[in-house]
C-alpha cells in the first residue's frame, strides 16, 4: 500500500566499542533527549562529546544496540558495566561493602543511559534493551544499580516503570537504597543584629560509636 511503513524486525547485538559514525548519530540524540535535563535535575546528565565518545569505544562497558536486522542501523541503545570504576558519579566501595559476593564475583552491574532514535517506537525499544539487560543480570546471576533523579521519578514515573518491566520478567526484588537532596540557600535580607544572631553548634556528619 502506498505511502505505509514497511515492518521493521529487530534484535539486540552487545557490542565492546561503536563506530565513530553510529557513535556520533547517538550522541545527537543523546543531547536532544537528555538536554532538556540541564533544567530539571541538579546535578549534570549531560555528558560532553568527548566524554561521551570515551564510553563507545571503552571495552569495559557494554553497549546494548537494538538494530534494525535488514539493514543493520542501530535504533537504540544502553550502556552496562560490571566495572564500577568506569561511573563515575558512584563509590564501587559501597556495593562491595554491602554485596560482598556479588562484588567477590563481578556480578555488580550499573545501567548507565538509554536511547532510541524512532519516536513512534521508542518505548519498544526500550523494552527490548531492557529485557535483554535483564536476562543477562538472571543468566549471571547479578545485580544492577541504577539512578533516576526526582523530576523522571515523580514527573514521568520512570522508576516504577522500570520496575515494572523487569519484575515482569523475573523474580526480581527492586529497592531504593539512598537518596542526595540538593538545597538552596536564598538571602532576603542584611546579617542579623549580635542579639539574635546565635549559631548553633555543628553535629558531627558521621556519629561516633562507643
Amino acid at each position: 500500500m502506498a505511502g505505509s511503513q514497511r515492518t521493521i524486525n529487530t534484535s539486540v547485538r552487545i557490542v565492546s566499542k561503536v563506530d565513530d559514525p553510529t557513535a556520533r548519530h547517538f550522541y545527537e540524540l543523546y543531547k536532544k533527549t537528555f538536554g532538556p535535563m540541564a533544567v530539571m535535575a541538579v546535578n549534570r546528565h549531560l555528558l560532553w562529546e568527548h566524554e561521551f565518545m570515551e564510553v563507545m569505544q571503552d571495552e569495559r562497558v557494554d553497549k546494548y544496540l537494538v538494530c534494525d536486522d535488514d539493514s543493520g542501523d542501530a535504533l537504540g541503545m544502553c550502556t552496562l558495566t560490571n566495572d564500577l570504576e568506569t561511573v563515575t558519579w558512584v563509590s564501587p566501595q559501597y556495593f562491595a561493602h554491602h554485596y560482598p559476593d556479588h562484588a567477590a564475583r563481578k556480578a555488580i552491574y550499573y545501567l548507565g543511559f538509554s536511547l532510541a532514535s524512532s519516536e513512534h517506537r521508542r518505548a519498544q525499544i526500550f523494552t527490548q534493551l531492557i529485557t535483554r539487560v535483564t536476562e543477562t543480570l538472571v543468566n549471571q546471576n547479578a545485580m544492577c544499580a541504577y539512578d533516576i533523579c526526582a523530576y523522571n521519578n515523580e514527573v514521568l514515573g520512570l522508576g516504577y516503570a522500570v520496575e515494572s518491566m523487569i519484575t515482569a520478567l523475573a523474580d526480581i526484588e527492586v529497592r531504593a537504597v539512598d537518596t542526595q537532596t540538593y538545597y538552596t540557600a536564598v538571602p532576603h535580607g542584611p546579617l542579623k543584629s549580635g542579639e539574635t544572631r546565635r549559631v548553633p553548634g555543628q553535629r558531627p556528619t558521621v556519629e561516633g560509636s562507643p
